[in-house]
Formats: C-alpha cells, sequence, structure tokens
C-alpha cells in the first residue's frame, strides 16, 4: 500500500549500479558478427565497446565468454579485448552459457545479483542464459544495441521471449547513464563524457559542441 510518508529523495533497489551490477558479454566473436543480419554490425561492435568502456570506467566486473573459439567462431573481438587487456576469456561448448561450470563459477564469484547480458546470437547464445540466469534467481538486463540475431525477426522475438521471462530490455547508453546517474559525480564524469564523445553518435557531438561553447564542465 502506498504511505507518502515513506516517499524520499533515494534511487530506487531496481536501478543498476556500479556495485550490484556484473556484465557478461557472450560470444562477440567474428563468425557470429558473420551471420548476424537483424542491424548494422558495425553499429552493434561500436555499442558493445561503448559498453565494455562503461564497465570499465565504474569498476563493473566483467565476464567474457566464447564458444569453439579455436574450432569455429574464432577469436574474442578485437575491439572488445583491447579494452579488456589480459582479462581471462572462458571458451565453452554449449551454446548455452549457463551450462558451462566455469563461466557460471566466473559469475558467482561477482557476489553480483544483476547480470548486463549482451551478445551474439539473441536468439541463442543470449536467450539460453538468460532463462536459465533468470530461473535461477538472478536479474537479467539484455542490452539490446550490443546484441544481434540472425535476421530482425530473430533478434525480436527472442527478446519478446526474455522479456516474458522477466528480463529488462536495455541499451547501451541507458546503462552507462544510469551507471553515472548523477552529473556532480566527478570522479567518474570525465571518462563517461569520453565514452559518449567516442561511441554515441548525435548526442557525442552535442556534447564535444556543448563543452567548446560553455566549457569542459559541460554537463549531460
Amino acid at each position: 500500500m502506498f504511505d507518502v510518508t515513506k516517499v524520499q529523495a533515494a534511487p530506487g533497489s531496481d536501478l543498476l549500479t556500479p556495485d550490484n551490477a556484473v556484465m557478461l558479454f557472450v560470444d562477440h566473436q567474428p563468425q557470429m558478427f558473420f551471420g548476424t543480419g537483424s542491424g548494422d554490425r558495425s553499429s552493434i561492435i561500436n555499442s558493445t565497446v561503448g559498453l565494455a568502456k562503461a564497465a570499465r570506467a565504474f569498476d563493473v566486473p566483467v565476464v567474457l565468454t566464447t564458444v569453439a573459439a579455436e574450432s569455429f567462431s574464432g577469436p574474442l573481438l578485437p575491439q572488445l579485448a583491447e579494452v579488456f587487456p589480459g582479462h581471462d576469456v572462458v571458451d565453452r561448448t554449449s551454446m548455452n552459457a549457463w551450462e558451462d561450470e566455469a563461466l557460471v563459477a566466473a559469475v558467482k564469484a561477482t557476489g553480483r545479483k544483476k547480470i548486463v547480458l549482451s551478445g551474439l546470437w539473441t536468439e541463442v547464445c543470449l536467450v539460453l542464459p538468460a532463462l536459465s540466469a533468470l530461473e535461477q534467481g538472478y536479474e537479467v538486463y539484455v542490452v539490446s544495441d550490443a546484441s544481434g540475431g540472425v535476421s530482425p525477426a530473430a533478434h525480436e522475438h527472442a527478446l519478446q521471449r526474455m522479456v516474458a521471462a522477466g528480463a529488462v530490455p536495455v541499451t547501451w547508453v541507458q546503462v552507462l547513464l544510469e551507471l553515472q546517474r548523477d552529473w556532480a559525480r566527478q570522479e567518474t564524469y570525465g571518462a563517461v563524457m569520453d565514452i559518449v564523445k567516442a561511441h554515441a553518435g548525435a548526442y557525442g557531438l552535442g556534447v564535444v559542441y556543448a563543452q567548446s561553447i560553455l566549457g569542459a564542465h559541460a554537463a549531460g
């Protein structure tokens, strides 16, 4: 029951924070990109790198995983690997990452309940671990623009299936700004602006313009 006396200026518990989230990047690999047809592949790569830089800027734990890297799908996307040099990559044989013990152990080790999930393809390598993690009590946030399926229909239907099961669809910029949430947080402000200018398209150009007119601390 709503009680107005309990209303206060405070964030909701559903919000992503640097302290409650883990980012899981699934199968951003050459062979998987070859088969992606739900959207522009360069845009998906851009969104993926923007999301990865958001994780780095806020020190959010990251789990990287590939499938059949040496026998079929190729290595982790170089642009993604560059953001996390030397980071362990869990290579699997299973299409469902949540059936790989090393992958699940890596997620569990972070102690985080909110999984920010992205990868290829949406209708296989995302939907399977998303449904599995949801069933085991995790909260799953699917980054739709850092993910892709073999066709627009495949991508959209997989998103619908995940949402019906309780997953939350988000975009990479949404995740970035939700982690920042207050322009007064100077410890991450500069990094966020750099990410926006590099990867957020027209929004990034707007920041460049605002900072050229108003100064380096023009917010938003």
